[in-house]
């Protein structure tokens, strides 16, 4: 895929899709320095991060204005729902990336695209909830297990969260797991990007009782 084909089956305009090819173009460069994404994957930007990042921005709760991306990498996908809502009055993107280089990357491409979002180099499992750490939408791509995000996503839980987390071919096994210590109201969607992954969109988060 290319950047023409990924712009007519997303149907993105050409100013979102010029925001695209800047953070490739800089990711590209980086990538030479430092280990954001696997060398044998940055030729296939398009589909394997832009096309599965920007599938998570359809899932959006339309009245989204704060979201996390926990563990946010190279950025997928909370730079491409940064994209997605740049022109969304008070809307904010928090990426949190505890490698300092990977921060220093992030803050370079918001810088670069004027994007409404921040990067904190922070562990995400010290992350508390308070009135700045609530957040309409939590994320994460290739992060952790499914368990593991769930334990670190309930500290800053509200009851206007959902969680969307795009999972790959042992999504079902991820989401057993999960159930065991969990409740939660589910919705899943498939991958456009991989006939056996799946989008999860997690809402009513809740701990077990006991576990």
């Amino acid at each position: 895929m290319n950047a023409e084909q990924f712009q007519r089956q997303t149907n993105v305009s050409r100013e979102t899709l010029e925001l695209y090819q800047i953070w490739y173009n800089l990711l590209s460069h980086w990538n030479k320095k430092i280990n954001l994404v696997a060398h044998s994957t940055i030729h296939d930007f398009w589909l394997r991060h832009a096309l599965d990042s920007w599938q998570v921005v359809g899932l959006l709760p339309k009245s989204t204005k704060t979201v996390l991306d926990m563990g946010a990498g190279a950025g997928f996908p909370g730079l491409a729902l940064a994209i997605s809502l740049k022109n969304i009055p008070n809307a904010q993107i928090t990426l949190v990336e505890s490698n300092g280089k990977k921060c220093n990357f992030l803050r370079t491409v918001i810088r670069e695209l004027g994007l409404p979002a921040k990067a904190v180099q922070e562990r995400v499992e010290n992350l508390n909830s308070t009135k700045e750490h609530q957040y309409d939408v939590i994320t994460a791509r290739a992060f952790a297990p499914l368990p593991k995000l769930l334990e670190y996503s309930l500290p800053i839980w509200s009851d206007k969260t959902t969680a969307i987390f795009p999972k790959g071919e042992n999504w079902q096994t991820e989401l057993d797991e999960a159930r065991k210590h969990y409740t939660f109201d589910l919705t899943t969607t498939k991958s456009q990007t991989n006939d056996q992954a799946m989008i999860l969109q997690v809402t009513n988060l809740q701990r077990k009782a006991g576990v």
